[in-house]
């Protein structure tokens, strides 16, 4: 990585200072420019404790830290401290694709290293890395004669805040297994277990959202609401009842509290970036984002069948014309589900019939990727496992050898079952270690992976660039089945501060044909600019143009979902009001030209966006893709405005949202 600049303050201190340090109960440390800062101390009963405060004012009151396990004694109390270090660091690198090209990483630390003080004397350190905008801390437990092998049966670690907040919020588990519910705001003494990032409005116009950085080998953390202030660690377990099975030496995820005065500071921090380790992956120019498009929503919309017979969709046929649409309209990915054998029958109740090798008789898959090839397009491949995984992992090595072969460098994975071969959650470590062996893996074949039915996300595509993009949310194929009508206008601008701030979301928006039935009566329940806005609004390196390309056909609108990349070197999150509106502004890798998306809830209203974020001494040619006259999402979708304005810097756009709708927006600099 670049522009490497470290500066370490190591303050262990020596061992003649132990015995004074152990009686010492406070340690505090704050950020690097002292807006937040984090206070650890032992409680009388020798348990470990820690607060944090934020411009002044308190973010989380004292909480607990600690574990419990399964026939061993708990590491809650009885401690002291050993040794103290502290340490800072000012790193920029930068990323292979992301929102941001370079990324700051800028923070003190604190290493606490505890002790038991009585019988055997068990150690455990707590790390935090405090930023200016939060922060991440993490359990190390060392190689130590009396704790090696064990079962964790509790996390203690407690989240208590000074007043009943609000808090945006998912269910864990009640809903479906895959974090696919809408996104609700209730105060905390509403909920009961809910999923991370879980984001809060404090009584102090603070907001807070709590998740995890680098989920490597552990389960996934929920939220236990233990009282109307306060929610515990509550990990997912394996189905014999056991957290997390590990052998000293092992470091937990870091447990992340991302801290702004408004929602734009949340949804752009990078802590959760900054908390995982640097590529593993050396040679990263095979690893390139991409917009698609695919054999898809016309499964959803019934006019294809993924098994066999007279609607199969994955044809050598059909997927030579998607080539074509694609090659003509510079998308360079065509994703095909249900090419291989396994989709016959009730194919989510036992994924044991999937083969990945094995192609369905009426699909080519080497006479596809030579004409892809041809044409400068490339095949985009699809494993549907149903939950199976050890189905899938005993043919991950040939699977994706012949993807290789084929020059197919991209493959969406899928696991549409409540559970893993039948009987593990997906947020489970049992997940995490499969999740996480699908990636690796692909990384030896130079494959980039699109996870659907996923564990959240928490940052490990800095370490693995070639995970690029995740499912882990309501994405538009709820508007072609779901028994509640689809996604609401209201989902769409709560995400950029919910699911999005676990990290790339494979929405798949784009849809511009809004007149289909279904037979649950589900719709788009945007209008047509709107869906253009949501490639600025939804980031991920992998994007897709989901509707059925006869829909894009003589569409002027069309040019901006050509035109939008994604990936961008600079984001910008302009006024906004979660699951009211939302105004974001993007620069393309490149950092030439600013892409905008505003989109608002079932509310139309009028924003007056300014334009600060251009380069100061640009003027730029805007080219604005708003709702047209009687646009409304329920009534009148299709409306869109194109109109075209000479802008700069100081430029103040009134922008005029209809219903359900949006604005999108390119701004190219005027050459002088």
């Amino acid at each position: 990585m670049k522009n490497k600049k470290y500066r370490y303050c190591l303050m262990a201190l020596a061992s003649m200072l132990i015995f004074a340090c152990s009686t010492k109960k406070t340690y505090k440390i704050s950020s690097p420019e002292k807006i937040s800062e984090l206070t650890f101390e032992l409680t009388a009963a020798g348990q470990p404790q820690y607060s944090f405060s934020s411009h002044g004012k308190s973010v989380i009151e004292p909480s607990l830290l600690g574990f419990e396990f399964q026939g061993l004694p708990k590491m809650t109390e009885g401690f002291e401290v050993v040794s103290t270090e502290e340490k800072s660091a000012d790193e920029t690198w930068e990323q292979p694709w992301g929102e941001f090209k370079k990324v700051r990483d800028h923070h003190n630390e604190l290493i606490v290293h505890l002790k038991e003080a009585k019988g055997e004397e068990r150690l455990v350190d707590i790390i935090f890395r405090v930023f200016d905008d939060g922060v991440g801390f993490r359990y190390e437990f060392p190689k130590q004669p009396h704790l090696g092998k064990v079962k964790i049966s509790n996390e203690i670690t407690q989240f208590t805040f000074k007043d009943n907040n609000e808090v945006w919020w998912i269910p864990v588990h009640r809903e479906n297994s895959y974090y696919e519910s809408e996104y609700r705001k209730t105060l905390m003494s509403k909920t009961d277990t809910i999923n991370t990032p879980a984001t809060f409005e404090t009584k102090d116009k603070m907001y807070v959202a709590i998740h995890e950085a680098n989920l490597t080998d552990f389960a996934s953390m929920t939220l236990l609401k233990t009282t109307d202030k306060q929610y515990k660690s509550d990990l997912v377990p394996w189905a014999d009842g056991v957290k997390v099975y590990a052998e000293t030496p092992f470091k937990t995820p870091w447990r992340t509290i991302v801290v702004g005065k408004n929602p734009g500071e949340v949804a752009t921090s990078t802590i959760m970036l900054n908390l995982n380790e640097p590529s593993k992956i050396e040679d990263l120019s095979w690893i390139t984002p991409s917009k698609y498009i695919g054999i898809w929503w016309g499964m959803h919309l019934e006019k294809f069948t993924w098994g066999k017979g007279p609607k199969h969709g994955a044809t050598t046929k059909n997927t030579k014309e998607y080539i074509d649409f694609a090659a003509k309209n510079g998308f360079d990915g065509v994703l095909v589900e249900g090419w291989n054998e396994g989709w016959d029958g009730d194919w989510t109740a036992d994924g044991s019939a999937f083969s990945f090798v094995k192609a369905y008789p009426d699909f080519n898959l080497e006479e596809i990727t030579k004409y892809a090839a041809m044409k400068n397009v490339r095949l985009i491949g699809h494993h549907e496992t149903a939950g199976a995984t050890k189905n899938y992992e005993n043919q991950l090595e040939e699977a994706f050898k012949l993807y290789q072969k084929m020059g197919v460098n991209s493959v969406k994975t899928g696991y549409v079952n409540k559970f893993l071969d039948k009987k593990e959650w997906h947020d489970s470590q049992y997940g995490a270690r499969h999740y996480r062996k699908v990636i690796e893996t692909a990384a030896k074949y130079h494959i980039m992976i699109d996870n659907h039915e996923p564990m959240k996300g928490t940052g490990l595509q800095r370490t693995y660039p070639n995970f690029m993009s995740q499912e882990g949310g309501r994405g538009q194929e709820y508007n072609a089945w779901s028994v509640d009508g689809g996604n609401t206008p209201e989902h769409l601008t709560t995400l950029p501060f919910t699911r999005m701030l676990s990290g790339p979301f494979d929405y798949t928006p784009g849809n511009f044909n809004f007149d289909y039935k279904t037979p649950s009566g589900a719709k788009v329940q945007t209008t047509l600019a709107n869906q253009l806005a949501l490639y600025v609004i939804i980031f991920s390196p992998l994007q897709m143009a989901s509707d059925l390309p006869e829909n894009y056909e003589g569409k002027p609108e069309f040019q901006f979902v050509k035109d939008v990349p994604c990936t961008w070197s600079d984001t910008k999150v302009l006024d906004s009001k979660i699951g009211e509106y939302t105004t974001i502004a993007r620069k393309d890798w490149e950092e030439k030209n600013w892409y905008l998306g505003s989109i608002t809830n079932r509310n139309a209203r009028d924003l007056k966006v300014g334009l600060s974020f251009l380069d100061k001494d640009k003027e730029y040619e805007a080219e604005i893709y708003a709702d047209g006259t009687g646009a409304n999402y329920k009534t009148n979708p299709y409306p869109v405005s194109i109109s075209k304005q000479k802008v700069n810097s100081k430029t103040v756009l009134n922008i005029k949202l209809a219903a359900g709708g949006g604005t999108a927006v390119k701004f190219t600099p005027i050459e002088k």
